[in-house]
């Protein structure tokens, strides 16, 4: 496999890293966690869950997913790269 390919599985990983992060910090604490102890304490008592909550989740499921398969594309890389 060409080299460029390894280069664009390393940037989509890093983009993707930094997404995810950003997405799980976008979170509202479930309470009782570490998220009480810097303010988040103070919630607001809506019942069940809003859209915007629900497509966050969705939207942190696909970048974890595109995560997790760069990771594996860069390994099967690494071992194609090694054998060959």
């Amino acid at each position: 496999m060409p080299i460029a390919f390894a280069y664009t599985l390393i940037v989509l990983l890093i983009i993707s890293s930094i997404l995810l992060t950003l997405l799980v910090l976008l979170h509202r604490g479930k309470g009782g966690g570490m998220s009480s102890m810097f303010g988040g304490g103070v919630t607001s008592s809506l019942a069940g869950s809003s859209v915007a909550e629900k497509n966050l989740d969705r939207y942190t499921v696909l970048v974890g997913v595109i995560w997790f398969a760069c990771i594996v594309g860069l390994g099967l890389w690494l071992k194609l790269a090694q054998a060959g």
